[in-house]
């Protein structure tokens, strides 16, 4: 009697817990993250997409229209300040010059005459007015000889005045012969070239913008430009550390410095004024990875704490609550947080956490609220980016 006592009490449990087992509610899996120490960032971030732009940017045009007889460089080619990119056809202004130098070199040859024969006159005078004192001429021929000595140095005085005249021209010849001569204003790399050797091409009229001849960029120095809300614009001082990042390079990051920060709001968008904002990238190896043109974001650091207890900003719900998971139990513990400075990425956690606790990532799953039954997807502490 006793054990058919004992065996239907072991059925009896054995159903029970099958029936626990299969009507219980069925685990949600989550993705969990270590509370740890690290590094916590207040921040400023662009409302809009920024721009990667070199510190130099020259769209280049000649000064005057005429057909292409020269054209020395590529898009992609590398250039140096002063190298000759782009000329117009100019023989005519070349011949002009070559006769101004002509011109300029008889005109100093006269003058050397002049000036030696006004030597030579004024040598002459003063001996024949010794010889006048001396009662060995008359009068007559040493003021003759004077004369003559003034009227050679007024010549010498006139060739000289005529070089001049003739290096001024031989300089405005030049200067309109070096305006259809297109050169680089400076180191950089050849982004742009919309002229063809032999095609004709014209300045930019006044107020109508054009494409330009060459597209120079100095890829030495890059910035990135981004607008910031204007709320968050009166923070931020030139100096200020920042991030850069890139939708061509995900999950990368580079630093930089902020340089400017303009002196007033922009308009652009109804209900969004912004403030541009300059940093430029001091990372010498992000010269070589990136392009100018590339969209960029900036995140300005405010300010920063080393070594504080810190979660992902994503997991914490409105109200600076978090969901926690409990080991033992396999369910989530809804609790509130003391919460410090905070960014996009991390999330100080002053009170209400201890490290080693593995808090909720994937919040917005459907079934994540306090007290359900979970199952980690990671195994282990996730341990977050210094």
């Amino acid at each position: 009697m006793l054990r058919r006592v004992v065996i239907v009490l072991l059925a009896a449990a054995a159903a029970g817990a099958a029936f626990w087992h299969f009507s219980r509610p069925k685990p949600v899996p989550v993705v969990l993250w270590g509370v740890d120490r690290g590094r916590v960032e207040a921040s400023v971030a662009n409302t809009r997409a920024g721009t990667v732009k070199a510190c130099r940017r020259s769209r280049l045009a000649p000064a005057v229209g005429g057909q292409v007889s020269r054209l020395n460089v590529r898009e992609g080619d590398r250039v140096k300040a002063g190298q000759l990119l782009l000329q117009i056809w100019n023989e005519d202004l070349s011949a002009e010059l070559r006769l101004a130098l002509n011109e300029l070199v008889s005109a100093r040859a006269r003058a050397e005459e002049a000036c030696v024969r006004a030597d030579v006159t004024e040598t002459e005078a003063e001996r024949q007015v010794k010889l006048w004192e001396r009662k060995f001429i008359s009068q007559e021929q040493m003021e003759r000889a004077v004369a003559d000595a003034k009227a050679s140095r007024a010549i010498c005085h006139a060739s000289r005045a005529d070089i001049e005249v003739r290096e001024a021209r031989v300089a405005a010849a030049r200067a309109v012969l070096e305006r259809t001569q297109l050169r680089a204003p400076f180191d950089g790399v050849v982004a742009e070239v919309n002229a063809e050797q032999g095609e004709f091409v014209t300045p930019s009229p006044t107020g109508i913008p054009t494409l330009p001849a060459i597209d120079l960029i100095d890829d030495s120095c890059l910035i990135v430009s981004a607008p910031i809300d204007e709320v968050d614009a009166p923070v931020i001082r030139e100096g200020m550390r920042a991030w850069v990042s890139l939708d061509a390079f995900a999950g990368r990051r580079w630093p930089g410095t902020v340089r400017r920060v303009a002196p007033y709001v922009l308009e652009k968008e109804k209900q969004a004024r912004t403030v541009e904002v300059e940093v430029e990238l001091a990372n010498p190896k992000a010269l070589r990875e990136l392009l100018a043109g590339y969209s960029a974001d900036v995140e300005i650091i405010l300010k920063a704490s080393e070594r504080v207890l810190r979660v992902p900003t994503e997991a914490v719900l409105e109200g600076y609550r978090v969901l926690v998971y409990r080991e033992t139990e396999g369910r989530l513990e809804e609790r509130k947080i003391q919460a410090g400075l905070s960014n996009w990425q991390f999330t100080e956690v002053v009170s209400g956490l201890q490290a080693g606790e593995r808090v909720v990532v994937s919040v917005g799953r459907e079934g994540i609220r306090a007290g359900a039954y979970v199952v980690p997807e990671n195994s282990g502490p996730q341990r977050a980016r210094p």
